[in-house]
């Protein structure tokens, strides 16, 4: 596949847009403001001596140069995001609106408690959402996003093993398990000891039971887990783990696959964080920020962060002190009330049945784009999936094409490539998670997309593969090189000329041919052009 070129460099109205500081023109400013009154100075030796940096653009220049990089992303509201472990879904418009109200929008967390009565009862309200939707008798709203409420867990865990004056430091985590999880294991002070999965991609029960011990303070598994298959052992593993003293930390980060027809509660489990930015609305590529309540069990409530709202006679207030026992503050002030809003909002738009019906859907859209690639792209294990779709590269055995090559083509499709190479334990992996907002009509494009690649890579079309994709802004990196030795400053050309003089230039990192003129038009180099480091189609373990 050729690159087609122009004289701008620009591809049809796309176009092709130099760095703000490229465009700087000094003295052009999108403001005019007078001189400012003299006065003595206060800064003593810490005075600026030369020129701020800054490039000097009109207000035309910033507005197109922002709206056309925004023409560069890719966005759940553009098309089918079929990012495995993210659960990138549609946002309803209404929790948006909602979260805008005056009445929630503009309040402020310094506020009296006695005029955010409103604030209090809504937060009030989505924790016994929470609390019936898991079965567990506590929550803790406060914490940020996915990996922060696993710290929060493994915060609660910790201190409920203090007060027991036990010292355990062993966790064990599957290998299937979200990489943040023994990240968080590790940063809670505990040594990670990992279990494999068995030949169904679940936990290894035998493996697991050979690794308890009166050390062990906890497991943390995902359930879902990252294979996209429901721990059908789990009652079990929860039982076994109790009885040796440890606690049952469960990932709730795929919550959206089995909300309103499995509480996690009612399996064993001590602690589970949930993403509300994932199962609740606005996704990770919706706008944002994350969110991540963390349910807990009667053994951990005790223990749980503050602030926590409570009613009363006189309605709603908040406790912000109430004992040593508790784990401290996650976050300032009271969390992402914005997330709460619209996390609310979704709930009640909804109602019972309705999210039952978000994981039958989810676990439906996953399991129709299963069937129609599994004859061109063997799954990774045997029989039905849950949320997500994990196949392995073995399809494209002997074409010359591997995963990478295949997720880079899906973009000249029009389609941001799934997660790749994530679970770690299935060679060239590919998870794809439709979720239950994509229509079928949407997921069979994209099963005869999906099916065409393969078929051109089967046929021999390996070129076409190795130079993917050519259809955009920029063209493909190495990003192995890109992350390893990232230009994140841009250089003045003066300034690297003047170093080049003694023999010091910072020169870009490689990434494919000549960086300056990688991707773009050779009519027109550009002199210096960093590389965006870690820019590949998917990551593992996301948030």
């Amino acid at each position: 596949m050729s690159e087609k070129q122009t004289i701008s460099g620009a591809r049809g109205l796309d176009k092709d847009e130099p760095l703000i500081f490229e465009q700087n023109s000094d003295g052009r400013s999108g403001v005019d403001l007078p001189e400012g009154p003299q006065a003595e100075s206060r800064l003593g030796g810490l005075a600026r001596r030369g020129a701020i940096g800054l490039p000097g653009l009109s207000e035309p220049q910033v507005m197109r140069h922002f709206v056309r990089l925004s023409r560069m992303n890719y966005a759940i509201d553009y098309g089918l995001y079929p990012l495995g472990s993210c659960t990138m879904k549609h946002n309803p418009r209404l929790n948006e609106k909602v979260a805008r109200l005056a009445g929630l929008g503009d309040l402020h967390p310094m506020q009296p408690v006695s005029t955010v009565q409103g604030a209090l009862r809504l937060m009030f309200e989505l924790s016994d959402w929470l609390m019936k939707l898991t079965n567990m008798p506590a929550v803790a709203l406060t914490p940020g996003a996915g990996a922060h409420g696993e710290l929060c867990g493994m915060m609660a865990i910790r201190a409920a093993l203090d007060a027991r004056g036990e010292t355990r430091r062993r966790v064990l985590v599957p290998e299937s398990a979200h990489g943040t999880n023994p990240a968080t294991a590790a940063m809670c002070g505990y040594t990670v000891d990992p279990i494999p999965a068995d030949e169904t991609g679940r936990v290894d029960l035998k493996a697991f039971e050979a690794k308890l011990g009166d050390d062990v303070a906890g497991l943390m598994l995902t359930n879902p887990n990252t294979c996209g298959l429901f721990e059908s052992d789990i009652v079990e593993i929860a039982e076994k783990l109790h009885a040796a003293g440890g606690f049952f930390y469960c990932d709730g980060a795929n919550f959206n696959a089995i909300v309103g027809k499995v509480r996690p509660g009612d399996l064993g489990i001590d602690a589970m964080h949930i993403n509300l930015h994932k199962t609740f609305s606005t996704p990770h590529g919706g706008g944002g920020p994350g969110s991540g309540p963390v349910v807990l069990s009667e053994a951990l409530a005790p223990y749980a962060p503050l602030p926590t709202v409570v009613k009363t006679d006189d309605g709603f207030d908040l406790i912000e002190n109430d004992g040593p026992e508790r784990v401290g503050r996650m976050k300032g002030f009271h969390g992402q009330f914005g997330m709460f809003v619209r996390a609310l909002a979704y709930m009640m738009s909804h109602g019972k049945d309705g999210l039952k019906q978000v994981a039958e859907d989810s676990v439906l859209n996953a399991n129709y784009v299963l069937a129609g690639l599994k004859d061109v792209l063997p799954p990774a294990f045997d029989g039905h999936c849950m949320h997500e779709a994990l196949f392995s590269d073995k399809g494209l055995d002997g074409t010359g094409v591997d995963t990478m090559g295949l997720a880079k083509a899906m973009i000249d499709e029009g389609y941001h490539p799934m997660t790749v190479y994530f679970p770690l334990v299935v060679h060239g992996a590919m998870l794809i998670e439709p979720t239950e907002t994509e229509t079928k009509g949407t997921l069979d494009q994209f099963v005869e997309v999906m099916r065409g690649l393969v078929a051109k890579a089967k046929a021999g079309e390996t070129a076409m593969f190795d130079e993917a994709p050519v259809l955009t802004p920029r063209r493909r990196l190495d990003e192995t090189r890109a992350a390893r030795n990232p230009i994140l400053r841009w250089t003045p050309p003066e300034e690297t000329a003047e170093a080049a003089d003694w023999g010091t230039a910072r020169r870009p990192a490689v990434c494919g041919p000549d960086p300056r003129n990688s991707g773009r038009n050779p009519a027109r180099p550009r002199k210096h052009e960093p590389q965006a480091p870690g820019s590949g189609p998917g990551a593992s373990g996301r948030r």
